[in-house]
């Protein structure tokens, strides 16, 4: 199995790994909006900076909080009149690719 990016970044700067962990779990635990919001706004971040494999990966996320697969395809196609269409077609396949692999 191919060590993914996020394996390697662990791996050989696992005190800068550490921190960025802490910092995303105190992220999760700032009330306000539940779990699955928190995701799909994910989503829609990751598509506007045009990073299919976050999307992927918080496609996975807001699926585990309950999120429809509509859901998630929508937080990408929001994306749509402010990043574009290419934007969009390059990061749905990812988005979809996530939702369906768990």
């Amino acid at each position: 199995m191919t060590e993914s990016s996020y394996e390697i970044f662990q791996r050989e700067c696992p005190e800068l790994a550490n921190k960025f962990n802490e910092l995303v779990q105190v992220q999760r635990s700032v009330k306000g909006l539940d779990q699955k919001t928190k995701q799909l706004i994910n989503i829609a971040i990751q598509t506007a900076n045009k990073n299919p494999m976050g999307v992927e990966l918080h496609a996975k996320m807001a699926k585990t909080e309950g999120a429809r697969r509509e859901e998630v395809i929508n937080a990408v196609t929001m994306n749509l009149h402010l990043s574009g269409l290419s934007t969009v077609l390059e990061c749905l396949p990812s988005a979809i690719k996530g939702y369906d692999s768990i």
